[in-house]
């Protein structure tokens, strides 16, 4: 019993990790002569779960996934003035988490 609650409280202690969610830095004309193409606006979606309230699924890359997929949308570099949004829905097994990217799709074009 008490190897148990060692394994347990080894368990609890672990948890999980993730790497850092990181989104490149806004552009800024005023900023190092850049100069950038809007292209539009532009949104993107990811899923991620949890199988049995425990068991992460997707859930640490669905924020630069979505981010990605509404840069790429127009074929730009990065967003401006992003805007997020998440939604979840549970079930008996499995919880969703549905993660939204807004924003305005630019390409920088000081890049030679």
């Amino acid at each position: 019993m008490k190897k148990l609650l060692i394994v347990l409280v080894v368990l609890a202690l672990a948890g999980c990790s993730s790497m850092p969610v990181k989104f490149p830095a806004p552009l800024d004309n005023q900023v190092e002569g850049r100069d950038y193409k809007v292209l539009g606006e532009s949104e993107g979606n990811s899923v991620g779960m949890l199988l049995f309230g425990l068991i992460p699924i997707n859930q640490n890359s669905r924020f630069e996934k979505a981010y990605d997929e509404a840069v790429q949308k127009l074929g730009g570099d990065r967003l401006l003035n992003p805007t997020i949004e998440e939604r979840w829905w549970w079930g008996f097994i499995m919880d969703g988490f549905v993660f939204t990217v807004k924003g305005t799709v630019v390409k920088d074009i000081s890049k030679k």
